[in-house]
């Protein structure tokens, strides 16, 4: 019975002193996307993280998808950017703590929207701190600081080389044949040799 004791109590222990995981899915990358640019008719990949949002030839913007640790566990996230690279919005789509998950609340995340890369984005600045969450705040914080970036300029990007693409392809239609075609010029064609060199 002992050796019963001996093996199962550092067991026991483990089990006593290790808080629960709870992991909850919020949502999907994809429900995420839709609620983001709901607008949207399409999401073409960009890179492993990122969904360029189209509707028709329009670019509507970026969503950008990433993870930073909580206390002690990830919190996986988007961000949604619109086409001249401000935050649109910030969705958690993965929360594993058991404690923390005021980050999730809307108040929270409606804090971000309109900021961009030229903002401080800094928790006790221009997003304020959440007590019990201190942690999870100041990395989701700095994740979304990251990302906007990382991924702002680009977002600009391609609402810039779509507005070109356009101006280029209207600039092409309205062009029209400046130059007229001509016969070479006779004296060129009755040139000797000889003559050009000379």
């Amino acid at each position: 019975m002992t050796s019963w004791i001996r093996l199962a109590a550092p067991a026991a222990l483990v089990s006593a002193i290790a808080p629960p995981a709870y992991a909850v899915q919020y949502l999907s990358i994809a429900q995420a996307q839709k609620q983001a640019f709901p607008s949207a008719t399409s999401f073409a990949q960009v890179d492993a993280r990122s969904w360029k949002a189209q509707s028709g030839g329009t670019v509507l913007g970026l969503i950008v998808v990433d993870h930073v640790i909580g206390k002690h566990l990830y919190i996986d996230y988007t961000v949604a950017l619109d086409p001249g690279g401000r935050i649109k919005r910030v969705d958690i789509l993965q929360y594993r703590e058991s404690y923390g998950g005021e980050v999730r609340d809307a108040s929270w995340l409606a804090q971000f929207v309109g900021k961009s890369s030229a903002s401080a984005l800094k928790v006790d600045q221009d997003i304020r701190n959440i007590s019990g969450a201190t942690l999870s705040s100041h990395h989701v914080t700095e994740g979304v600081k990251r990302i906007v970036a990382a991924y702002g300029n680009r977002a600009d990007r391609l609402r810039r080389a779509k507005a070109t693409a356009r101006t280029s392809l209207r600039s092409r239609s309205q062009m029209r044949p400046t130059m007229s075609w001509r016969q070479p010029s006779r004296m060129h064609s009755m040139q000797s040799p000889a003559s050009i060199g000379a």
